[in-house]
C-alpha cells in the first residue's frame, strides 16, 4: 500500500488505519521499526490461534469479548510473511457493533486498544464536519502558505463554534450553529444569551442608539 510505504514511525509511536490497508509487508516493517500498529480485523483473514487470553471483569465491562494472539501472514509461498499479532474482540454499546481490532501491541489492555481505534472515528467526524460545514472548493492563494493559512482558519472556525456549542445549554446542531453565528457575526448581542434563549427575543424600544431584544440589548455604535 502506497499510504503505508511512504511513513516512517519513531519507536515507540502509533499508527491507526483501516482495514483497506492491508499490507503485511508494511505490518512487518512497523514492527522492525520499534512502532506499534492498530487496525481493524479483515472478514476473510486467515489466521491460527496460538492463545487466548483471560479477561478481567473490568476488560469485559468495557465491551471485550476476547483477546487472542494469532499467527497471521500471507497465503503465498513468495514471501512468506507470518505475523505475530493481537486481535481484540470488542462489542460496541453504541452502535450495537461488534469490531475485531488487529496490532502488534502486546503490553496495552485489551479495552485499551479498542480505545485507540476509536479516536481514528473521533477524527473522521472532525474532517467530515469541516468538509460540510467549512467546504474549502475554492482557495484565495494559489501558493503552499496561501492553501495552509487557509485551511487552518478553517479549523479553528471549527474549533471556535465547538467550543461555544460544548458551553450551551441548549441544543444546537453544528450547522445550524454555524449559520446563525454567521448571521450575526456583525452584531454586538451577548452571544451565549441570544444562543440559549433565541425564541424568547422580540423587537422593543430602546434608547436611540440601542435596540432591545427581549432581555437583550444591542447597542450600535457610532
Amino acid at each position: 500500500m502506497p499510504f503505508l510505504k511512504e511513513i516512517d514511525l519513531e519507536e515507540g509511536s502509533f499508527i491507526v488505519f483501516d482495514k483497506g490497508y492491508v499490507d503485511y509487508s508494511e505490518y512487518e516493517r512497523i514492527g522492525k521499526q520499534g512502532a506499534f500498529f492498530v487496525t481493524r480485523q479483515k472478514k476473510d483473514a486467515r489466521y491460527e490461534i496460538v492463545e487466548s487470553r483471560e479477561l478481567t471483569l473490568q476488560s469485559m465491562m468495557a465491551g471485550v469479548q476476547n483477546d487472542q494472539i494469532l499467527i497471521q501472514g500471507t497465503r503465498t509461498q513468495r514471501e512468506k510473511i507470518r505475523l505475530n499479532v493481537r486481535m481484540v474482540t470488542f462489542f460496541d454499546a453504541e452502535s450495537g457493533r461488534t469490531f475485531e481490532f488487529l496490532t502488534n501491541n502486546f503490553s496495552l489492555l485489551p479495552e485499551e486498544i479498542a480505545e485507540i481505534y476509536k479516536k481514528r472515528w473521533l477524527i473522521e467526524v472532525l474532517f467530515k464536519r469541516v468538509k460540510q460545514n467549512f467546504p474549502l472548493k475554492y482557495f484565495l492563494g494559489d501558493n503552499e502558505n496561501a492553501i495552509k493559512i487557509q485551511i487552518w482558519c478553517a479549523f479553528i472556525s471549527d474549533l471556535l463554534i465547538k467550543v461555544v456549542q460544548v458551553q450551551l445549554k441548549r441544543k444546537w446542531a453544528f450547522s445550524n450553529l454555524r449559520s446563525i453565528i454567521r448571521l450575526h457575526m456583525m452584531s454586538y448581542i451577548s452571544l451565549y444569551k441570544f444562543l440559549n434563549n433565541p425564541e424568547k427575543l422580540s423587537m422593543g424600544k430602546g434608547n436611540n442608539n440601542q435596540l432591545k431584544l427581549g432581555a437583550l440589548e444591542i447597542d450600535f455604535k457610532t
